[in-house]
């Protein structure tokens, strides 16, 4: 059966002419801020530690016929950490990612993620400049999934503050009593249901809805068992600092300032891999000693993973991530 129709091209063109030209503008504005453009290795020993990503797995020959087992990478995230702490200075990249059992009109199991990382930077800085690339590379306008967003006005709302507004509930006070959760939430909990898929439950069907409506929306300080690479807040250790920005009703980024002790974010790594391997089982890989061993050597710093995908489907007011895919589909 075939894949490939010419007319598929000529369908998608605008928007993928569209998907250069935003290409072009994001580097002019990291080139502008003194940004250096890295690229990383794609097939990679460690492909990162989320518990609910999976994975390609695939395999180097040497020529001597030894095999090593390599994934392809969820993120560049790991490689970019290690060049920041050599001292590369502020970088991103517009990287192709790979997230395998993915597919719909806003997911593709291969996509690309413009991620970078600014030393000495807090949150607030990260959300700044993060407000001045959209600015800078969209229309003020931007319509969506039929929504329009003015980017005029950003808001920023802490998760607290989301599930008072949208829940009615203390997320913070109830952290790791779903039973407390529930009943404040108004809701039952489902048989076996935790206070994490809980709390996912309610952020997917009552606050996420909520954002990125008629302006965009950052959602800060998630709890800190929400955010394994996530510096905890000095002001309120139970939160993190971590955010997510919605447009038009898309989540389009997350980002942290970077934890950078070591012996804490093995352990969140040690106990992500149990959780991973308790419910999805499957292959295990190294853990990236080189990562940690140079956590310490980052120093204060702020990264963003930001789906480029997304970005293009707000710049051309298209519906649909296949859209914007010079080939392949969200499948």
């Amino acid at each position: 059966m075939r894949r490939w129709h010419p007319h598929i091209l000529a369908a998608k063109l605008p928007a993928l002419r569209r998907r250069a030209r935003l290409a072009q503008a994001v580097r002019a504005f990291f080139d502008r801020r003194g940004y250096t453009e890295v690229e990383t290795a794609y097939a990679v020993p460690t492909p990162g530690e989320e518990v609910h990503l999976q994975i390609f797995a695939t395999e180097r020959r040497r020529p001597t016929g030894e095999a090593e087992a390599l994934y392809l990478h969820t993120s560049p995230e790991f490689a970019m950490k290690k060049l920041l702490a050599s001292g590369a200075g502020p970088i991103f990249q517009l990287a192709r990612v790979w997230r395998n059992a993915e597919g719909s009109d806003r997911h593709t199991h291969e996509f690309t993620m413009l991620e970078w990382y600014r030393p000495q930077a807090s949150m607030t800085d990260l959300m700044d400049e993060t407000e001045a690339l959209l600015r800078a590379t969209l229309p003020p306008l931007v319509t969506c999934r039929g929504i329009a967003c003015d980017l005029s006005r950003f808001e920023r709302l802490t998760m607290a503050e989301a599930f008072q507004r949208y829940v009615g509930a203390d997320v913070l006070e109830t952290a790791g009593d779903a039973a407390a959760l529930a009943a404040q939430a108004g809701t039952r909990l489902r048989a076996a249901e935790t206070w994490e898929d809980l709390f996912f439950r309610l952020l997917l069907e009552r606050i996420e809805p909520q954002l990125g409506q008629s302006h965009p929306t950052f959602l800060t300080h998630w709890p800190a068992a929400q955010a394994a690479l996530a510096r905890r807040d000095p002001a309120d250790p139970r939160v993190a600092e971590r955010f997510e920005l919605y447009v038009c009703g898309l989540e389009l980024a997350n980002a942290f300032v970077e934890l950078t002790d070591a012996e804490e974010q093995r352990a969140r790594f040690v106990a992500d891999r149990a959780q991973r391997q308790a419910l999805y089982g499957g292959p295990d890989w190294p853990m990236d000693e080189d990562l940690l061993a140079l956590l310490p050597e980052m120093g204060d710093c702020a990264g963003i993973a930001l789906g480029f995908d997304r970005l293009v489907m707000l710049a051309a007011g298209v519906d649909d991530i296949a859209a914007v895919l010079w080939t392949g589909e969200p499948g």
